[in-house]
């Protein structure tokens, strides 16, 4: 007999998705095959779970909610070979989800309240990961496809956009969830590529990004002291002048070498 339906909570930011219209376009997008190694961040109630394990006869998920388990397992153990790791996704290791596959597949309805770290460390694993398909908050979303010289590009449009393309593919009211979330969501696809310049030193480029954003409002000679002089900006070909959203993605690499260089 199952569980009685869970209640969500709000500690674990938890909004289930159960529109079932939704649902099919993410399986639509996602496209799972029993040749696929899928690992879903935040199960929750199954919702996607389900599809997903029916489709490709097997999955790793990663639920915090300890409480959630037990029903996980008996939704999910007519459908295919569920792995259920109870923990949280921030301290999994992704690259050992599938220790012996070349490349995984990452979905995941990810909190709001820690979706940026979540999405730096699963980005930590962007060389064995195919794909990622992601409901995010559309604000999320939207910092991450922004365009250098845009009031929404950031540290995050940066960090994501030097490791991955971005596609937005669909936006989703708040009426999808239960509870409903304040905010519009919106459903991103990231595939992991080789970067257009690659940074030499990988540690000091989001360093750099960082305190770059820092202080979005003052230019780059006062928010670089410490990290890029002047004469680093005129070996990368950066005005100290400008202001970190007006560099690219590359500028920034070209600011990362040149300090790495002369440093």
């Amino acid at each position: 007999m199952e569980k009685p339906p869970h209640r969500p909570r709000k500690r674990f930011g938890q909004n289930f998705l159960q529109d079932s219209t939704v649902i099919d376009r993410i399986l639509a997008a996602v496209r799972p095959s029993v040749d696929d190694r899928l690992v879903e961040i935040g199960p929750g109630q199954g919702a996607l779970t389900m599809p997903l394990l029916a489709e490709a006869g097997r999955l790793v998920a990663v639920e915090m909610d300890r409480d959630l388990i037990d029903l996980l397992q008996q939704r999910c153990a007519p459908l295919g070979d569920l792995t259920l790791i109870q923990g949280d996704a921030l301290d999994f290791d992704f690259r050992q989800a599938w220790p012996e596959a070349e490349q995984i597949r990452v979905v995941g309805n990810l909190p709001y309240n820690i979706s940026t770290p979540l999405l730096f460390h699963v980005m930590e694993a962007a060389d064995r990961i195919r794909d990622m398909h992601f409901m995010l908050q559309r604000e999320v979303v939207e910092r991450m496809r922004a365009p250098p010289g845009s009031k929404t590009y950031g540290r995050l449009s940066v960090m994501v956009q030097y490791r991955c393309a971005v596609e937005r593919l669909f936006v989703v009211p708040p009426g999808a969830f239960f509870p409903p979330p304040k905010v519009e969501s919106a459903v991103v696809r990231l595939r992991p590529r080789a970067p257009d310049v690659v940074a030499a030193d990988e540690t000091l480029f989001a360093r750099l990004v960082a305190q770059a954003f820092s202080q979005r409002r003052k230019t780059l000679r006062n928010t670089l002291r410490g990290l890029a002089d002047e004469r680093v900006m005129e070996v990368a070909g950066v005005d100290p002048g400008a202001r970190p959203e007006q560099l690219s993605v590359s500028d920034f690499v070209a600011l990362c070498n040149a300090a790495g260089t002369m440093g």
